[in-house]
């Protein structure tokens, strides 16, 4: 029964969109926009608690939202990690074991509506913005992203250069925002006037269209050294993404593996970041 609903819900609200929007445009538009954003999962679970109270720090006000923050404190530069799409600060557990191995001064958040922070939605603009106020205030030599939090890297530095920051780490991150509308209209299967109500709502919301929110467009002018992770058999994020941020991206490195899958929790994969840092 779950798995039916888990169908048949989809595409209910993709008939319901269809309908809406040809009797209100904007309110459709918006009703989308919000189903699209809305996080479900990423809250701290009961075995990831351990770990991350004992490194809790402030609480970061951001665009109205509360947002948790960690440190695990070291002598050399700091580094600054930012999770993905439904997950928390506990993502990064293997990795600081590693930073903190090499004496690193580690700072992490979770995202609005994510682990310990407050709300209910996500978007990248929303995340840049704690992105920047995160870089403004703890003043990171080094910046590594996941997924979701990879692209919002790439979208930050683009739209606020920031000339402490000197090597970022991306890794398993989309880079086209018309890749995953276009997923998400193929979900719903809402019709392209949905989608053109949806694109008219981000231009006077964000004042950018769907295709225009481009990685490897951000990146041309980037002069960060770059280091970027993505399996070639990635489900989630596809790996053409990085190889095209790769490729308008002069200073970046593309590491491309086979079988590690989206999250690359795996020690090879920890040990090459550090090697990077370090160099």
């Amino acid at each position: 029964m779950k798995k039916l609903l888990t169908k048949i819900l989809p595409l209910a609200y993709g008939q319901f969109f269809n309908l809406y929007a040809f009797f209100a445009p904007q309110k459709a538009a918006h009703s989308a926009f919000t189903l699209f954003c809305r996080v479900r999962r990423g809250r701290v679970l009961p075995q990831q608690k351990t770990f991350l109270e004992v490194s809790k720090m402030d609480i970061e006000e951001v665009s109205g939202h509360q947002l948790q923050s960690y440190r695990w404190e070291g002598r050399k530069e700091t580094v600054l990690l930012v999770h993905g799409w439904e997950s928390n600060a506990f993502r990064w557990r293997n990795l600081i074991k590693k930073l903190k191995e090499a004496d690193f001064n580690i700072i992490a958040f979770d995202a609005p509506a994510h682990g310990h922070s407050s709300g209910k939605l996500l978007y990248v603009p929303l995340y840049e913005e704690a992105v920047h106020h995160m870089i403004k205030k703890y003043d990171p030599k080094h910046v590594i992203g996941h997924s979701v939090g990879g692209m919002t890297l790439i979208y930050n530095e683009y739209n606020n250069p920031n000339p402490q920051v000197d090597k970022m780490v991306i890794i398993g991150a989309p880079s086209e925002f018309h890749e995953i509308m276009g997923h998400y209209q193929d979900l719903l299967r809402f019709n392209d006037r949905v989608m053109q109500t949806l694109d008219n709502y981000i231009l006077k919301r964000f004042g950018f269209r769907i295709h225009d929110f481009s990685a490897s467009r951000f990146v041309k002018n980037n002069t960060k050294k770059g280091l970027l992770f993505h399996d070639r058999f990635d489900a989630i994020a596809p790996y053409h993404a990085s190889v095209a941020v790769h490729e308008a991206w002069k200073g970046s490195q593309l590491v491309t593996t086979e079988g590690l899958g989206h999250s690359m929790h795996q020690e090879e994969v920890n040990n090459q970041i550090i090697d990077f840092l370090e160099a």
